[in-house]
């Protein structure tokens, strides 16, 4: 059983295909640049235990001639993994919003995609691009079930009192306004590696994915409780370009005194912010380096975003009533030393501790890196929203 994987933005297309008998991907890659003048396509094959990169450079003018070249590359004679598109038995796109119209994964009909369309305003950035993907990967891969796999589903299950805004209920009741939150699909797979490790189906777990883009989540007993994100990704922690949580006064005080427009508004709080507004860097180990070396301006950074990550653990904590454990994941998260000896720092009061010699020397798809007999596991799990996502489809269509 092979499933391929994809996540189609305004001008690129993500893809991985997975042999789910096993597991593992046998390719994946990237198609880069799609509109511009010259596109690009990074592919990947992974067999016998060796990796190949191919490299393309030639006109992309839309989604259709990248997923087509990319299902070539699949069955090619030299780099290709399968003899034949019709060796995929499922297509698993990643749908960014689902709004309160899809709480689990589906298979794509008419009726499906009319109705992400009507979603189109609560994500015009992802949803349309979304959508392009699954009607281009219907074309290529004909033989193929396309299934939906919607950021916001796992969320789903936040109650009514986390999920609401404290505004006028019309503008709820009429324009859906409220928290959906986003990384569903990670917050999912981790919070169910880490139920599995600690053998404990009603675990409280906070999960903690901190990459260019961050979130957290509250589970209890395998279902999401409440979420950093709301009706958009802004909100929350402080990640690469985006400020996270913020006084709306601010915004207010940038239109009304300042004059900003609000496209500039939202350029400044999504794009210009975050890590990249404060020390002028995007990369989290350049940010390191700097705060190893004394910049003071490195290290405040830091500490704000340890500081909001910390926050939140402890929303959370009171929220469940206790945890069982917190879960590092995504580039940050997965990587990030620094990051997560500043989290756990002074936090003993809730059990949360830091080895520094246990997160040194990792192994394992789970690993545990507090001192041992602590009260609260602090894990590191190295996401997989891609085998997620296949997994989910592979489920739906069996």
């Amino acid at each position: 059983m092979n499933i391929l994987v994809i996540n189609a933005g305004s001008s690129s297309i993500k893809y991985q295909l997975i042999d789910m008998n096993t597991e593992m991907p046998l390719s994946s890659g990237i198609v880069e640049r799609i509109g511009l003048e010259m596109g690009l396509i990074k592919h990947k094959t992974f067999l016998n235990g060796s990796e190949e990169k191919t490299v393309e450079e030639f006109p992309i003018p839309d989604h259709g001639v990248g997923l087509k070249r990319v299902a070539e590359l699949l069955t090619d004679e030299k780099v290709g993994v399968i003899s034949d598109p019709s060796e995929i038995q499922a297509v698993g796109h990643r749908l960014v919003h689902g709004g309160e119209t899809f709480t689990k994964t589906v298979e794509i009909t008419d009726e499906v995609k009319a109705k992400v369309k009507e979603l189109f305003p609560l994500a015009p950035l992802h949803n349309p691009a979304n959508l392009i993907g699954v009607e281009v990967a219907e074309k290529v891969f004909p033989n193929a079930k396309q299934v939906g796999v919607f950021d916001t589903a796992f969320h789903q299950s936040i109650p009514e009192k986390a999920y609401r805004y404290a505004i006028p209920e019309k503008f709820y009741r009429e324009l859906r306004i409220r928290k959906y939150g986003f990384h569903g699909t990670s917050h999912k797979f981790v919070s169910e590696k880490a139920i599995e490790y600690l053998g404990n189906p009603d675990a409280k777990i906070i999960t903690i994915h901190i990459g260019n883009g961050a979130s957290m989540a509250a589970v209890k007993a395998g279902a999401c409780i409440d979420t950093t994100m709301g009706m958009g990704p802004l909100s929350g922690l402080i990640m690469g370009t985006r400020s996270g949580d913020i006084d709306p006064a601010i915004i207010f005080y940038l239109a009304q005194q300042k004059g900003f427009s609000v496209e500039e508004i939202s350029d400044l709080l999504n794009k210009e912010s975050g890590m990249k507004g404060l020390t002028e860097l995007t990369d989290m180990r350049d940010i390191e380096k700097c705060q190893r070396e004394g910049d003071p301006v490195a290290i405040l950074a830091l500490e704000m975003y340890a500081y909001r990550i910390k926050q939140y653990i402890g929303s959370y904590t009171a929220a469940m009533n206790g945890v069982d454990a917190i879960v590092f994941t995504a580039g940050v998260g997965e990587n990030k030393t620094t990051v997560r000896e500043m989290v756990c720092e002074d936090m003993d009061y809730l059990g949360i501790t830091w080895d520094e010699e246990k997160d040194k020397n990792r192994k394992g798809d789970v690993h545990e890196i507090n001192v041992d007999g602590a009260k609260v596991k602090v894990l590191i799990i190295p996401t997989n929203e891609e085998l997620e996502i296949a997994k989910q489809s592979l489920a739906l269509i069996k």
